[in-house]
């Protein structure tokens, strides 16, 4: 009795795991060697954790899900984020759990309801065709996302060596959190002086011998800029002393002229005033300049006539 028992319980268990294996067989695990399978034909993808409480209440669904894949003519698959955090980094998934959709190498991410139905109906009636692909920057085998796998993987890779400095060497947090920042801030140097020399090695210096010729330019631009004011300057103030030149000529013509007309009486006998001519030429050039200087450029300073 005990021997049936145990043939009956046996055969039970066996049927059950193979039922499970079947079904689990149907969701393709996928790595950070294997996920570029996903770029052809038409696959639906899952990131988790194993830890996450939302990636377990939707387990049961996403295996529907794989059941009825053949039929739907899709591929399911998964991804443990905790084994392959690059690929976390390459789709930037910032939660669990996270559904991509993929059709011929296109991404798009599917953020309707969490259920089997659901996402049967998405599929079958191509619902995925009203959203918008990821976009080439942000595509998952562009090298841009390559560069961010790596960021994501090496974080992964200090985490794990903060722990085995927590808890198998027993450190104390803080000295590890002061580890930590002098390596950040020595590795943030390095990538500093790697980029200055990318930067140079693109963009050569300055030579020494261009910079004084373009200094030289400067100068002798200023030069010849200043040399032209001086001369604007000059031949203002000569336009304005024979502008006051010509006017004092003009006053001594017509004091000469009204000195004549009025003096026709012979009884009267004036001597001629000193022409305003000669004391012109007597005067030095310096005092021309301060008297024109001094007459408002817009009204005209009769001298006096001198009559004995």
């Amino acid at each position: 009795m005990m021997t049936l028992q145990f043939a009956y319980g046996t055969a039970v268990f066996l049927v059950w795991n193979s039922i499970v294996f079947a079904e689990q067989a149907k969701v393709v695990d996928l790595n950070e060697d294997t996920w570029r399978i996903a770029l052809n034909k038409e696959w639906m993808i899952e990131f988790y954790a194993p830890w996450c409480p939302a990636c377990k209440n939707f387990a049961p669904a996403w295996r529907k899900l794989g059941e009825w894949s053949n039929d739907i003519g899709i591929n399911t698959a998964q991804i443990d984020v905790t084994t392959s955090p690059a690929l976390s980094g390459r789709f930037l998934v910032t939660a669990l759990p996270t559904i991509f959709h993929v059709i011929n190498g296109e991404f798009r991410q599917y953020r309707g309801p969490r259920d089997s139905d659901a996402l049967i109906s998405f599929i079958e009636e191509q619902k995925w065709k009203e959203i918008e692909p990821v976009s080439p920057w942000k595509h998952p085998d562009s090298v841009q996302m390559a560069i961010v796998s790596y960021f994501f993987k090496l974080s992964h890779y200090l985490k794990e060596v903060n722990n085995v400095m927590l808890i198998d060497y027993g450190m104390p947090p803080w000295l590890t959190y002061v580890l930590f920042a002098i390596v950040t801030i020595l590795l943030g140097a390095l990538l500093g002086l790697i980029l200055v020399s990318i930067i140079d090695l693109i963009f050569p210096p300055v030579s020494q011998n261009s910079r004084k010729s373009f200094s030289q330019g400067q100068k002798n631009s200023t030069t010849a800029t200043d040399e032209d004011a001086r001369d604007v300057i000059d031949d203002d103030g000569e336009t304005e002393t024979s502008a006051a030149v010509l006017a004092d000529k003009e006053d001594d013509e017509e004091d000469a002229q009204s000195t004549s007309g009025t003096d026709s009486d012979e009884d009267k006998k004036c001597e001629q005033p000193t022409s305003k001519t000669k004391q012109f030429k007597e005067t030095s050039p310096e005092t021309d300049i301060k008297n024109s200087s001094q007459i408002s450029p817009g009204i005209r300073k009769r001298k006096p006539n001198k009559s004995h």
